[in-house]
């Protein structure tokens, strides 16, 4: 229902992860939008998202700085009658042409500071998702490219003040879409040790008059991989405990969470593959959508080279990200 906090949502994503990462990745990206948009939307779309009726995505990805979402080339410029004219190459927008909204990143419209947020209705004229999804995993939550040629909006679309995009994206929705990211791969863990431990103690070698299970080297097998998940839910649980108490080392909890559950679950999704032999490769099984999916999350952005980056700045004291060069860029905190 409504009204939870971060940890429901951390369950809500779990759960369908186990049964589709398509359908995780929609709700997770509509969670993470959700949060900025209740810190800085206007009333109206967050009644709409409150009833259930009014669906939103983050469209921070371009086709020019790819995983570098803090380097929009997407521009603002003024339109006249209080109006705002967006131009972009948008790339990897989950729910593309889906969705409702938009939470859109761009260049500022005047002032210093790497970007600005904007609020971008998804049926705004101007706006086209400009090809298919064709990806290894992940093949159902439509995330296409979409071009934005000439869309106009209101100056009131804009979220927060212009140039503050950064500092609002990783003071709200980033930490929920790193704890999410993170309980979707949870998931995705949850699946596969389910189904191995189903193929494990159901699968009988006849001429041994046993079951796989009873095979030693297999139990350790699957004992270092139910492990492996037992480790990030506890780490999981830590992270969200953090941010509940405010916890000093909260940020970096943070940080680390989606790199240490998206490196473990291409970890245990190849290890049940290996485990379950040639039947992990026949879709019955439903392993191999679990494998494939579970792959993306190290290389959705923020990328776990990028996180332990992140990482490591936080914990040496230093800023996430470099002042950015060029005219318009400020300095960052």
């Amino acid at each position: 229902g409504g009204g939870q906090g971060l940890p429901a949502a951390a369950h809500v994503v779990e759960k369908l992860a186990a049964s589709c990462g398509s359908t995780a990745m929609v709700v997770l990206m509509h969670y993470a939008a959700t949060a900025l948009i209740e810190a800085h939307g206007p009333a109206e779309v967050r009644r709409a998202v409150a009833g259930g009726s009014h669906l939103t995505t983050l469209a921070f990805s371009e086709a020019g700085s790819r995983s570098h979402f803090w380097a929009p080339l997407s521009t603002a410029r003024p339109g006249g009658a209080d109006e705002v004219v967006l131009d972009a190459d948008k790339s990897w927008i989950t729910s593309a042409g889906e969705a409702d909204s938009y939470v859109w990143s761009s260049r500022p419209l005047g002032a210093d500071g790497p970007m600005t947020l904007w609020l971008v209705p998804g049926d705004a004229d101007g706006l086209r998702v400009a090809g298919g999804f064709d990806g290894l995993g992940l093949r159902g939550n439509s995330s296409s490219p979409v071009t934005a040629r000439g869309v106009r909006v209101p100056r009131g679309a804009m979220l927060g003040a212009d140039g503050t995009g950064m500092d609002i994206a990783l003071a709200t929705c980033l930490p929920v879409f790193l704890v999410l990211s993170a309980a979707a791969s949870l998931g995705i863990m949850e699946a596969v040790l389910a189904a191995a431990r189903k193929h494990l103690t159901g699968t009988r070698l006849a001429h041994l008059g046993q079951t796989l299970a009873d095979d030693p080297s297999r139990r350790a097998r699957y004992a270092e991989l139910r492990t492996r998940a037992d480790g990030v839910r506890a780490f999981l649980s830590d992270t969200l405990a953090a941010l509940e108490a405010g916890r000093e080392d909260a940020t970096v909890r943070v940080l680390q969470v989606k790199a240490v559950a998206a490196e473990a679950a291409t970890e245990v999704t190849d290890g049940v593959m290996k485990l379950c032999g040639g039947s992990a490769f026949r879709r019955d099984l439903g392993v191999e959508r679990h494998f494939r999916d579970s792959l993306a999350a190290r290389v959705m952005a923020p990328t776990t080279e990028t996180l332990h980056d992140f990482t490591g700045r936080a914990s040496l004291g230093l800023p996430l990200l470099d002042a950015p060069a060029g005219p318009g860029g400020g300095e960052r905190p």
